[in-house]
């Protein structure tokens, strides 16, 4: 016997939002999911080929593959936003190169990137003085820093974890981010105090410790996934509010 049926408009009756995760990440999928459990979001992921070793060569590896990584997403859907969940290949290759990429195949859709959602989340708070902490070997943490230097803001504390393997970085504590934390803030001059800590990297566990950093340092925390989150709702036109992921989603 055949049933009858009758058909709605789906999960995303709010917005349709896509995020193309890296092979290697461990993290970014656990906190999209926490900070994007509101009523009529849907959220749709795909992977990206990545090889284990951050490093600017296989970092920009990746922009030949977007479009196929993009065409992964559910294609019956209009993507209201897709964004790309890696800071340091964005920084690499470029947020404009990026986005040309995955609108190849995903025209209508806005795009953003962890590096752009920086910029965008920065200027939002209006912060300037920026402490900088990031998990990548040398070069790629100073072209982070050229590119939120060229948007802009000053680094008034700067440290790294200097770790070129994802999965070690996935695996880096709470506890030591905490510190690290602690440390930038305090390394910055007495005259410029950082306004903001910046904390990069998608694959770093940064979530749930947020309220803390913010509580033990006085100033807003932007991390790499947060940042993302927040950017994808807001280009969608979703103005939701969320406790306990710091100022930036309190609306502070």
């Amino acid at each position: 016997m055949k049933l009858d049926f009758d058909t709605d408009d789906g999960i995303g009756t709010r917005a349709n939002l896509g995020v193309i995760v890296l092979e290697t990440d461990e993290t970014l999928e656990s906190e999209f999911r926490r900070m994007l459990d509101l009523d009529g979001i849907a959220l749709y992921h795909s992977r990206i080929p990545m090889v284990p070793e951050v490093r600017p060569e296989t970092l920009a590896r990746m922009l030949d593959d977007m479009p196929a990584s993009a065409r992964l997403l559910p294609p019956s859907l209009d993507f209201d936003v897709i964004g790309y969940g890696c800071t340091s290949a964005s920084t690499v290759i470029g947020s404009d190169k990026v986005a040309a990429a995955i609108q190849s195949v995903c025209p209508t859709a806005r795009v953003t990137d962890p590096l752009a959602a920086i910029i965008a989340a920065g200027r939002h708070l209006g912060v300037k003085r920026l402490g900088f902490i990031t998990p990548y070997v040398a070069s790629v943490s100073e072209r982070m820093r050229e590119r939120l230097e060229g948007a802009g803001f000053q680094i008034a504390g700067f440290g790294s974890f200097e770790e070129g393997s994802d999965p070690i970085v996935a695996r880096i504590s709470e506890a030591s981010i905490i510190a690290a934390a602690d440390h930038v803030a305090a390394d910055a001059h007495p005259d410029t105090p950082c306004d903001a800590i910046v904390i990069s990297c998608t694959n770093l566990r940064c979530l749930s410790i947020i309220p803390e950093i913010e509580a033990r340092t006085g100033v807003p925390v932007l991390s790499s996934n947060q940042a993302l989150a927040w950017h994808m709702l807001r280009l969608a036109g979703i103005e939701d509010t969320h406790e306990g992921m710091g100022r930036l989603f309190e609306g502070r």
